[in-house]
């Protein structure tokens, strides 16, 4: 993969990327996004993982896919499940065919294709879990109405003093995977949805472990269609960190007291 390997070594993890693309109802933005992800980066395969969308975007994946050298691959899903749901599907799906780097990427655009490399020379680097992050220096949010950027940093600082990591845009989901890390976390104990996932994986990587680091990226706000983002999302988010955080915490001042 030339832009995420400049030197052209085809043993680097990225070698055999994997970008899982979640869909309900983006008929109309998912030929563009993948058009866009093969433009910048023409050897990664995709994985579309349509939640039985009523607007006929399993179908455009199919007829994507069809025309496609192998590349593209779709997975049909029966039910609306939420967005943690479909991606941890499609990592299984992934594990099962030995990709060595899964990538997390939005159908809506807001997640540009053409800086995926940026995430990808990170793990090539050696690092477990790439987030792109729009809080780093360098990092853009485009076109988002301000109240959902004071929701979103909002997030992301409580996030950060409830679960004491660095992390600044952990709830941010363009984000990419060494196959290792997926295998040693158990995925079947995953029960969060909504933007509550991309937390709770980061979190759980942490805790195992593993290495995180973050790169600048433009996050777009979408122009065709609706964003997903609900109250019960938020509120789900805002329970679990705080539950999370509050065990944390006591899981250290036990360990601190039996020391003593």
């Amino acid at each position: 993969m030339a832009a995420a390997t400049p030197a052209g070594d085809h043993s680097a993890p990225s070698a055999r990327t994997l970008v899982i693309i979640p869909t309900y109802n983006e008929r109309e933005n998912i030929r563009l996004i993948v058009g866009r992800l093969h433009a910048a980066l023409p050897d990664v395969h995709v994985l579309i993982a349509d939640d039985g969308s009523p607007d006929g975007t399993g179908a455009v994946a199919d007829e994507l896919a069809a025309a496609s050298d192998g590349r593209i691959h779709v997975m049909h899903r029966t039910e609306k499940n939420g967005l943690g749901a479909a991606y941890i599907a499609g990592f299984r799906w992934g594990l099962e065919r030995d990709y060595t780097v899964l990538v997390e990427m939005d159908a809506d655009g807001s997640h540009a294709p053409e800086q995926l490399h940026l995430l990808l020379e990170k793990v090539d680097g050696g690092a477990d879990l790439v987030l792109g992050s729009r809080y780093v220096p360098g990092g853009t949010v485009v076109n988002w109405p301000w109240h959902r950027e004071v929701l979103s940093r909002g997030g992301n600082i409580y996030s950060r003093l409830a679960l004491g990591v660095k992390v600044r845009d952990i709830t941010g989901g363009y984000r990419a995977y060494r196959r290792e890390v997926l295998e040693t976390l158990d995925l079947d104990a995953i029960e969060s949805h909504g933007y509550c996932f991309q937390v709770d994986l980061a979190w759980r990587t942490l805790q195992a472990g593993f290495t995180v680091d973050e790169v600048p990226i433009t996050f777009t706000e979408r122009v065709i269609g609706d964003s997903k983002m609900s109250g019960n999302i938020v509120q789900e988010a805002l329970f679990k960190v705080t539950v999370w955080g509050l065990r944390n915490r006591w899981v250290r001042l036990r360990g601190l007291v039996g020391r003593h």
